[in-house]
């Protein structure tokens, strides 16, 4: 049940940043770079999640002075497909003109992001290494996830503006909420998934007793 979870956060998550995208109102930091390295070198934006994934395991690896977390690299691919996927799905069917339907495909995006962060990394299972590192600076600098993502945020704004990726005013607004949001979720999905996986884990088990007293 957990890893339904896991594919479920994931597939949600990578829902949202396919709307910001979409919005063409600027997307997260880390998306905008990968946008603009599959418009100036080439490869889909998929592609590019699990290259740069792969290297962000590296530095992670460094940073926890343990081994790599090739686990991560899974999370990858299958966020690399869900963008791909969800990009063609929704390239003709969400096309946002007018100014606040930008605002409402770009607002919802950044919603179903922190949703789908939250769900995903909830079930403990290999996070994609942008969000491990997220969780490595809190640990390090024993702040929140909101100080840790801002920081994230930052750095790869510099490195998106160099690689000229879509920034705007939502990735402004990514940097500012993306880490609330995300702080918001985490504990409204610990609540929601563990009532439901403590469930699904108990249920045989009570079915089991049931028939032994019959």
């Amino acid at each position: 049940m957990k890893y339904v979870f896991y594919v479920l956060g994931i597939l949600i998550l990578t829902l949202g940043i396919s709307f910001t995208i979409q919005s063409d109102l600027g997307t997260s930091p880390f998306d905008a770079l990968l946008v603009g390295l599959s418009i100036n070198a080439g490869l889909t934006v998929g592609s590019w999640e699990i290259i740069i994934a792969l290297i962000l395991i590296c530095f992670n690896s460094f940073l926890k002075r343990q081994r790599p977390e090739i686990l991560g690299l899974l999370t990858a691919f299958i966020t690399g497909i869900g963008i791909d996927m969800w990009l063609f799905l929704l390239h003709n069917l969400i096309t946002p003109e007018l100014w606040y339907s930008k605002v409402i495909c770009f607002g919802f995006g950044l919603v179903v992001i922190g949703l789908g962060t939250a769900t995903y990394l909830h079930t403990n299972f290999a996070p994609i290494p942008v969000d491990r590192l997220t969780l490595i600076i809190q640990e390090l600098t024993k702040t929140n996830i909101f100080f840790s993502r801002t920081v994230i945020y930052l750095a790869f704004l510099i490195m998106a503006l160099i690689s000229n990726g879509p920034i705007g005013v939502g990735t402004l607004l990514t940097v500012c909420l993306g880490g609330l949001i995300l702080n918001y979720f985490m504990p409204f999905t610990e609540k929601v998934l563990d009532s439901i996986l403590t469930d699904s884990s108990t249920s045989p088990n009570h079915e089991k007793d049931k028939k032994h007293s019959i």
